[in-house]
């Protein structure tokens, strides 16, 4: 399956198989864009033959500061879970230690090459860990292994499943801590995860994590105005506060979606090719504070069309990644489409955005940008 990159993206987001959590429809609650917060996560699963607990925190607090002007600080700090032996990881939990600016975790795995140039990025930065908007900040590509976001408890993957830790891979724990909060600045923070992993004794199949983005092309509201609702000024304010890349990824988007044609509006879907056969076995989607819903389907409007997730009513603080009632199997020029519906209106609803001066929102990493993305959990064939 088609395994999407995004060098300016990510959130938030996930990975994983088989999960403790509940299915993706948003809990009952009388507005479920009220804010961002977080509730006593479940204990973990019991441990399964040949698996064990690896516990791996930030060894001393990290004060966030975001940089360029904006409200949003992406730190990646490399982690070692001490792995002598091929492993493999088969599920985690992650541990905000400060919910109040812990917007997300993604960990990426590293080989031991590209450890070896983390540990240098890391030793040449002051403080705990390096900035790293977009992905973990190395060269190469890297696998996403695990990840959380508000609603996630523990991720465990199916029996027989697991993603690869070959001996000597380390992890980049990338968090985005958003500072939209008032009292959040000189707060600390000190997450960790506890990995569950097993030895590779008895091979598992490996699993991968694919990404499907869509863009967002969201102008203010009627009756809003001012001069970042103007696009291509809302653009530049992303680059500014992003870097480059992360300025150009709205239009990488549109290019790879509609082949530059895109209408301005609530509802925005890109339709992406399937590259190799592959079982789909999880799947969550992933938006920020404007989010109304997400739709993933396989297929649409060809016979034998299926629906892979609907959240007809998003939820920022529900976002788990969930097991499929049952497994998909996708086939080589198969079509995966992702749709999402925001709403502009919801600015003046929430604490974190009110005092915000409006914007036309593309794709972008602060909370106050808005993501569409598709995350599914495969096995190929």
């Amino acid at each position: 399956m088609k395994r999407i990159l995004l060098p300016a993206a990510a959130l938030l987001l996930l990975a994983a198989c088989g999960s403790t959590n509940t299915p993706a429809a948003a809990p009952e609650t009388s507005n479920p864009h009220a804010g961002h917060s977080l509730g006593s996560a479940p204990p973990p699963t019991p441990l399964r033959a040949g698996e064990k607990f690896v516990d791996l925190a930030l060894p001393q607090p990290y004060t966030p500061q975001a940089p360029n002007g904006g409200t949003d600080d992406y730190r990646c700090f490399l982690v070692d879970p001490g792995l002598t032996t091929t492993s493999y990881l088969t599920g985690s939990q992650f541990q905000p230690q400060n919910g109040a600016i812990v917007h997300h975790a993604i960990f990426y795995r590293l080989d031991p090459q590209q450890a070896l140039e983390a540990t240098h990025v890391d030793e040449q930065t002051p403080g705990e860990g390096w900035t790293c908007f977009g992905d973990a900040g190395v060269q190469g590509q890297t696998a996403w292994v695990a990840h959380w976001a508000p609603g996630a408890g523990e991720t465990l993957m199916p029996s027989g499943f697991g993603f690869s830790m070959p001996p000597g891979s380390k992890l980049v724990m990338q968090v985005h801590y958003n500072l939209l909060e008032t009292g959040s600045a000189g707060q600390t923070d000190r997450s960790g995860i506890q990995l569950r992993v097993a030895d590779g004794k008895s091979p598992l199949k490996p699993l991968n994590t694919a990404l499907f983005p869509a863009p967002i092309e969201l102008p203010c509201a009627a009756g809003e105005s001012g001069p970042l609702c103007d696009r291509d000024a809302a653009i530049a304010d992303v680059g500014k506060r992003f870097g480059a890349e992360a300025g150009e990824q709205e239009s990488h988007l549109i290019q790879g979606c509609s082949a530059g044609k895109v209408t301005a509006g609530d509802t925005q879907h890109c339709d992406q090719p399937v590259e190799g056969d592959a079982t789909i076995y999880m799947a969550a989607g992933h938006m920020h504070l404007l989010g109304r819903s997400i739709k993933i389907e396989l297929n649409p409007g060809k016979p034998g069309a299926q629906t892979i997730l609907d959240v007809p009513q998003y939820n920022f603080d529900n976002q788990a990644l969930v097991p499929l009632p049952k497994p998909i199997t996708v086939k080589a020029g198969d079509t995966v489409r992702v749709t999402c519906t925001h709403d502009a209106k919801l600015r003046k609803l929430l604490p974190q955005l009110q005092k915000l001066p409006p914007r036309y929102v593309v794709w972008g990493e602060g909370t106050s940008d808005e993501m569409c993305l598709g995350i599914l959990v495969v096995a190929t064939k």
